[in-house]
């Protein structure tokens, strides 16, 4: 089995942190995981309850599917990298 799947009836997925969400959290990526058919509202619930930073996630995120925007109902797939990207400030 490659490392980056997950067992039978799991599935693995990498989360990618950037600038103040790594901050929080004190770390830019992990590996994740979760049952079949987790959704990205689901995954983020569970990495809230993980509490610390995490906890401090904002509700609604802008999210990243293999560095495709995506929904919180947008259902993940064994070896899928997941991005949280935080609000950009610019002028």
């Amino acid at each position: 089995m490659s490392p980056l799947r997950g067992p039978p009836g799991r599935l693995k997925v990498t989360v990618l942190l950037f600038a103040s969400y790594r901050e929080l959290v004190g770390a830019g990526s992990l590996t994740v995981s979760l049952p079949q058919s987790t959704t990205v509202a689901a995954l983020l619930a569970e990495l809230r309850r993980r509490g610390g930073g995490w906890a401090r996630l904002p509700t609604a995120p802008a999210v990243a599917v293999n560095r495709s925007y995506s929904r919180d109902t947008t259902e993940l797939a064994d070896g899928d990298e997941v991005a949280l990207i935080p609000p950009v400030a610019g002028g």
